[in-house]
């Protein structure tokens, strides 16, 4: 469940995983919906039921993993009362799989707070030198100029997420010396 920035709208993504008859792992989206207001828990298990009943899942969901928010805490008993317990691992008790993904993105973030000014700094320079097409091109020429050789280019990166995947491919030493070339052409910077 997010909230779409731009329409203010709450949108659910269900997406379910299977084995299939080869014994390969498959995964479908099979509910992309607008959520009307308020999204209580008591609303998220309904939409998550009334997708899981529309696809006549009801006797093959063993599992669900939400990530770890209080109202998806308190959905998974309402969607279990609803649903046959011979059919979950354990008789429910296996359940609610909380998101990996979602804990080590928590993890790290709060790691990150430790040098959270810098990020900050670092964040804003982006948004400083990729703000225009005249900055930016400055920015690349000086680039040029120090002979810095790298085929990055500026982005902002998510603040929700945890990927750096423009910079996935460059050394920490590459960053750095691209970032103290260009400190010191520009004072300011």
């Amino acid at each position: 469940m997010w909230t779409c920035n731009n329409q203010r709208k709450g949108c659910m993504a269900i997406t379910t995983h299977f084995v299939d008859n080869e014994w390969a792992l498959q995964s479908r989206i099979i509910r992309f919906a607008h959520v009307q207001c308020p999204h209580t828990f008591v609303v998220l298990a309904d939409a998550m039921m009334d997708c899981i009943l529309d696809w006549h899942l009801e006797k093959k969901v063993s599992a669900s993993t939400v990530d770890n928010c209080s109202t998806n805490n308190a959905m998974i008993p309402i969607i279990l009362d609803k649903l046959s317990r011979d059919s979950t691992f354990l008789n429910g008790e296996m359940f609610h799989m909380r998101c990996s993904a979602h804990i080590l993105n928590l993890v790290v973030n709060e790691g990150l707070d430790v040098i959270n000014d810098t990020i900050d700094r670092i964040r804003g320079s982006v948004s400083y030198w990729s703000g225009s097409p005249k900055r930016e091109e400055k920015f690349l020429e000086t680039v040029r100029e120090l002979e810095i050789v790298s085929t990055k280019k500026l982005a902002l990166d998510c603040k929700t997420r945890y990927a750096i995947s423009q910079w996935g491919t460059s050394t920490v030493e590459e960053i750095r010396l691209m970032a103290l070339a260009v400190a010191q052409k520009f004072d300011s910077y």
